[in-house]
C-alpha cells in the first residue's frame, strides 16, 4: 500500500517538474533529464530489500527467543495485537502435574492419609492407571506421556500399585480416545483373578474404565462405589461430590473423575461406541496441581501495561481456571468466567455485550475458540489465539496471529499457525509481541531515514529547476547515495534494540497509515533542513568553481548529511538518551559510508566514473561542516523536547 502511494506521488511530482521545465522553454531532453533526476532522487530503490532484511532479522531474533515466525507478514500484525487468547495448561502453567488429594468412599485424603488405602481407593487408582496411556521409563526413573496421566502413574506408585504389571494383568481390549467435546476417555478390560482380588476386582467380567470431567462423568453415572458395595447414586451423593469438586477447584487443583461399567452377559468383548459411555458406577476423584509458570504473572502484567488483554481458555473446570487466573493476574475484580455450556446459551449479541468483561472460558471446545476470536475481531481487535490440537486448526487460521505449541502441538496445528512456540510458554508470546512492535517501529524509522533524505534531494532538484540552475546531481550520484551509502544505515536502523518503553504504549492501530500527518511533517522539516545546507554547499561550489564543482559539493554534502542523519532516525529520542554505542551497527554503517564517500572524493581513479571535480581543503571543510549542522539542530530540538517532558 505504502509503496503504491509513494510511487503515485513521485510520478505526479516528476510530471509537474517536466511540465514546468517545458513551460520555461527548456529543451525536451533537458526537461526529461530534470524529471528523471528527480525520480531517481525521490524513489528509495533499496526500500523493499531493506524492509525484507529487517523483517528477516526480526524473525531470527524471535526464533532465538523460542518464537518461530512462519510468515514474514505476521511480524507486522504482532505489533498490533490487542487480545491474547491463551490456553492454560502448559502455556500459562508448568504442565507438570503433581497429585494432591483423593476423594473416594466419602473421604477426602491428602498428605500422610494417602497411605491409608481401602478397597474403593485402590480400585480408584487401578481405574486411573487403566484409563490412561502414560508409562514408566525404568531406565530414566520417570514417567512418559501426558502430564495429567503421568501424575496418575506417580500416584499409583505412592499407593504401591505398579502401572506396568497391573496393565499386563488387565490388557486393553478396546478404547474410546479422549475428545475435547466429550471430555472423556474410556478403555475396555477383562478382569482376571489374581492374588489381590477383592469383591471389587471382578473375575472374568468385561469392564469399561473411564476418566474425565467430573460434571460430565457424574451426569452419566447411576451408581456409586462404597466400601459396603455398589449402590444407587442419590441426589445427596451428587451434591457431596460436587461440593468436594468445587472445594478442590477453588484451590486451583485440576480434578479428574473416575467410573466403571460392567458387561455381565458378554461372551465376547463389546465393540465400543460413544453410546456405551453411560450407566456408570462412580468411583471417585483425583486432584492434582499444575503450578503457574513463574514468568506468567509478569508476562500478563507486561501485556496489560502494553494495552493487551489476556484471556484464558481451558478445558478445566470453571472454578479451577478462575483460581489459576487470579493467581496469574488475568482474572480481576468485576471480571466474568464462562463455561462452554453457558457460552452455547448466549446469542452473539449477548456475547458481544459481555465480551470485554470475560477473562476466563472453561470447559470449551475448539468450536468455541472460533466464536471467541470472531467476537473480538468484530470489535476491531487484533487477536492472537493459541492451540495445540488438530481441532484447534480452524481457530488458529481464524485468528490474526495463530500460535501453535512446539512441544505438545500437533503437526496440523503447526501448519495452521503463523507462529510456533518452541517452549510452549505464554511469556514468549509477550516477548514476540514486543519484538513485533520493535520491528515495525524500526521499519518505520528506516523509511523515515530514506524518505527524509530523499526529500532533501527532491527539494534540491526542484530549487535548481525553478531558478534555471545547472542540475545539482548526476544520476550516478543519486544511485551511489540510494544504493550504497543509504542502504547500510537503513539496515542498521532496522536492527535498533527494543526500547524499554515499548510496552508503555497501546497497540498500534493496523488501519493507521505509515504516512500520517506527523510523519509527513517530520519528513518535510528534516528533509528541508538538509536540503538548505546542501544548496548552500551547491552555491559555494557554483560561485568558486562552476557547475562541476557545485554538483560535486552538493553530492558530497547530501551523502554525508544523510550518513549523519542515520543517527537522528534511530528513534524519536535524542542520541544522548539512546547512547551512541547502544546500536553498534549504526556506527559500523556510518564508518562504511564515510569510507565509500571519501574513496570517491579523493581517489582520482573514481573521479571520471562518478563525475567528481577536484576539491580544495576549504571545499572539504565546508562539506563536512554543512553536512553536520542539520544533525546538530535536530538533536538539540530532541534534547529540548525531552527536558520539557
Amino acid at each position: 500500500n505504502f509503496s503504491k502511494k509513494l510511487a503515485l506521488i513521485i510520478l505526479v511530482i516528476c510530471a509537474l517538474v517536466f511540465g514546468l521545465s517545458m513551460y520555461r522553454e527548456a529543451s525536451f531532453l533537458d526537461s526529461l533529464m530534470f524529471a528523471v533526476a528527480l525520480a531517481v532522487a525521490a524513489i528509495p530503490e533499496a526500500l523493499s530489500s531493506i524492509v525484507t532484511i529487517v523483517l528477516a532479522m526480526g524473525t531470527q531474533k524471535m526464533a532465538r527467543q523460542n518464537a518461530i515466525m512462519k510468515d514474514l507478514k505476521a511480524v507486522e500484525s504482532l505489533g498490533s495485537v490487542s487480545v491474547i487468547c491463551s490456553d492454560k495448561t502448559g502455556t500459562l502453567t508448568q504442565n507438570k502435574m503433581t497429585p494432591q488429594k483423593v476423594y473416594a468412599d466419602g473421604s477426602l485424603l491428602e498428605g500422610e492419609d494417602l497411605s491409608l488405602v481401602n478397597d474403593v481407593q485402590r480400585l480408584l487408582l487401578k481405574a486411573a492407571l487403566l484409563a490412561s496411556d502414560a508409562t514408566n521409563n525404568e531406565e530414566e526413573g520417570t514417567a512418559i506421556g501426558d502430564p495429567t496421566e503421568v501424575a496418575l502413574v506417580m500416584l499409583g506408585e505412592k499407593f504401591g500399585v505398579d502401572e506396568e504389571s497391573y496393565r499386563a494383568q488387565h490388557p486393553r481390549l478396546g478404547e474410546l480416545a479422549f475428545d475435547s467435546d466429550r471430555k472423556l476417555m474410556s478403555t475396555m478390560h477383562k478382569f482376571a483373578l489374581d492374588s489381590n482380588t477383592s469383591v471389587y476386582d471382578l473375575d472374568g467380567i468385561y469392564t469399561l474404565c473411564t476418566k474425565g470431567a467430573m460434571d460430565v462423568l457424574l451426569a452419566r453415572s447411576v451408581n456409586v462405589m462404597t466400601s459396603q458395595g455398589v449402590r444407587p447414586l442419590t441426589e445427596e451423593d451428587r451434591r457431596k461430590i460436587s461440593e468436594v469438586n468445587n472445594q478442590l477447584s477453588e484451590n486451583g487443583l485440576r480434578v479428574l473423575a473416575f467410573a466403571f461399567k460392567e458387561y455381565h452377559n458378554c461372551e465376547e468383548c463389546p465393540q465400543l461406541t460413544l453410546e456405551d459411555e453411560n450407566g456408570y458406577t462412580f468411583v471417585g476423584l483425583i486432584s492434582m496441581i499444575d503450578p503457574p509458570r513463574e514468568e506468567s504473572k509478569k508476562a500478563v502484567a507486561d501485556a496489560k501495561r502494553g494495552g493487551i488483554r489476556t484471556v484464558m481458555i481451558t478445558g478445566d473446570h470453571k472454578v479451577t481456571a478462575t483460581a489459576i487466573a487470579k493467581q496469574i493476574g488475568i482474572f480481576e475484580e468485576g471480571d466474568i468466567a464462562l463455561s462452554g455450556v453457558e457460552l452455547d446459551k448466549m446469542s452473539d449479541e449477548q456475547l458481544a455485550q459481555q465480551l470485554e468483561h470475560v477473562s476466563v472460558y472453561a470447559r470449551v471446545s475448539p468450536e468455541h475458540k472460533i466464536r471467541i476470536v470472531d467476537a473480538w475481531q468484530k470489535k476491531g481487535k487484533i487477536v492472537s489465539m493459541t492451540g495445540d490440537g488438530v481441532n484447534d486448526a480452524p481457530a488458529l487460521k481464524k485468528a490474526d496471529i495463530g500460535v501453535a505449541m512446539g512441544i505438545t502441538g500437533t503437526e496440523v496445528s503447526k501448519d495452521a499457525a503463523s507462529m510456533i512456540l518452541t517452549d510452549d510458554n505464554f511469556a514468549t508470546i509477550v516477548k514476540a509481541v514486543t519484538n513485533g512492535r520493535n520491528v515495525y517501529a524500526n521499519i518505520k524509522n528506516a523509511i523515515k531515514f530514506l524518505l527524509s533524505g530523499n526529500m532533501s534531494g527532491i527539494l534540491s532538484v526542484l530549487y535548481t529547476s525553478l531558478f534555471a540552475l545547472p542540475v545539482p546531481f548526476q544520476p550516478v550520484h543519486l544511485l551511489f547515495i540510494n544504493l550504497l551509502t543509504d542502504s547500510l544505515p537503513a539496515i542498521a536502523i532496522g536492527m535498533e534494540p527494543p526500547r524499554k518503553d515499548l510496552l508503555n504504549q497501546k497497540p498500534r492501530d493496523p488501519k493507521e497509515p505509515i504516512m500520517s500527518k506527523d510523519f509527513m511533517l517530520t519528513l518535510l522539516v528534516q528533509g528541508g533542513l538538509i536540503g538548505i545546507f546542501v544548496m548552500m554547499a551547491y552555491h559555494i561550489g557554483l560561485s568558486t568553481g562552476g557547475a562541476a564543482l557545485a554538483s560535486t559539493m552538493a553530492f558530497a554534502t547530501l551523502t554525508l548529511a544523510r550518513l549523519f542523519h542515520g543517527f537522528n532516525c534511530r528513534a524519536d529520542a535524542s542520541i544522548f538518551k539512546l547512547g551512541l554505542k547502544s546500536n553498534k551497527y549504526s556506527l559500523m554503517a556510518f564508518a562504511a559510508g564515510l569510507i565509500l564517500l571519501n574513496a570517491v572524493l579523493f581517489i582520482p581513479a573514481f573521479h571520471g566514473l562518478f563525475m567528481i571535480a577536484d576539491l580544495s581543503w576549504a571545499n572539504v571543510g565546508a562539506i563536512y561542516l554543512l553536512a553536520f549542522i542539520p544533525t546538530v539542530l535536530i538533536q538539540l530540538y530532541k534534547l529540548i523536547k525531552e527536558r520539557k517532558a
